[in-house]
């Protein structure tokens, strides 16, 4: 009953606070959403030159190669390698990410090493390559060289703990 009557409970208060303050609620709202209209136009570039560059990578053939070449490491230390494009790209997009995630569960089952891998690693890290784009362009920031590398840093982290905790609990 409370999730059903929360937003309309907030959006009350704003209004009843914004008439008891003389604010023009609906002028603010208005002003604020060209804000955001603005900012949305802005970082268009920035996630078209992101989305263009992840099509490049995956139509190139560059994933099949790293991961036919890093097979073969994999398999010593009990990785499957059919996790490794999830790795890659999770990074970088969440929505190829996330039909990455899908394929290998339906695929493999929910159930599976290979399903319960893809679960953990879709959780346990981020679309830094994403983020920094969109929050960064937000704000007109043009060097991210730290903020790229302890994000890609964390990334790796959230992988390899990954690996180590479903190999530990389910492997």
């Amino acid at each position: 009953m409370i999730s059903i009557w929360l937003i309309p409970a907030i959006i009350l208060t704003v209004l009843v606070t914004a008439t008891i303050k003389k604010i023009p609620a609906y002028e603010v709202f208005v002003d604020g959403s060209k804000e955001g209209l603005t900012i949305a136009l802005s970082l268009l570039p920035f996630l078209l030159g992101m989305m263009v560059s992840i099509a490049i990578f995956q139509a190139s053939g560059a994933m099949g190669a790293i991961t036919k070449g890093l097979e073969p490491f994999l398999s010593v230390i009990g990785v499957p390698a059919e996790i490794l494009p999830l790795a890659l790209v999770r990074p970088i997009s969440g929505t190829a990410a996330l039909s990455m995630t899908t394929e290998l569960i339906r695929t493999f089952g929910p159930d599976s090493f290979i399903g319960t891998l893809a679960s953990v690693m879709q959780g346990s890290t981020d679309t830094t390559l994403y983020i920094i784009t969109v929050y960064f362009g937000a704000v007109g920031i043009k060097r991210m060289g730290d903020a790229l590398k302890v994000g890609l840093l964390a990334d790796i982290v959230g992988i390899i703990a990954s690996i180590i905790i479903v190999i530990i609990l389910f492997g």
